[in-house]
């Protein structure tokens, strides 16, 4: 239904949903508000339900991927770090639910891949390039030093 609130200007959207308890026969109410008129109840109803999602989106960005510690105050620049650090949240999830890394946690992928760009520079600094199984040996060795679980199956 539409309805106005004394301590809001606009017209607000509101859906209100009522929860019965089957067992003990207690009733509450939950109220979702609106400022877009044009929403039904059902579409307003799917925006609530994602919202966590999208809270967990921003915790991760935040968390581990630098969000949180950018410091500047530029739209341009606020805009690409934002965009940078979704992106690299959902990358993340990506890479963990296609491939045998499903089991590692955030930290876990970002210390293998760590891991293997240092010894990919190691590498270049000896000044003869060893075989590819000793690279992909220590490679799995090092990528699992800063690891919460074991990622030494992974290549």
């Amino acid at each position: 239904m539409e309805m106005l609130h004394r301590k809001f200007a606009d017209r607000l959207n509101i859906v209100i949903i009522e929860k019965i308890n089957l067992s003990t026969g207690k009733i509450a109410h939950v109220n979702l508000f609106s400022t877009d008129l044009t929403l039904d109840y059902e579409k307003i109803i799917d925006y609530y339900s994602l919202r966590f999602q999208i809270e967990f989106v921003f915790r991760d960005a935040k968390q581990y991927w630098g969000m949180e510690d950018f410091m500047n105050t530029k739209e341009t620049p606020i805009h690409n770090w934002a965009n940078l650090s979704t992106f690299m949240v959902n990358f993340s999830h990506g890479l963990r639910q296609n491939s045998d890394m499903n089991e590692m946690s955030i930290l876990d992928l970002k210390a293998h891949y760590h891991g293997i760009k240092y010894v990919k520079e190691v590498f270049k600094l000896l000044p003869h390039l060893a075989n590819a199984y000793l690279i992909q040996t220590v490679s799995l060795k090092i990528a699992n030093l800063g690891a919460i679980h074991s990622t030494e199956r992974v290549g």
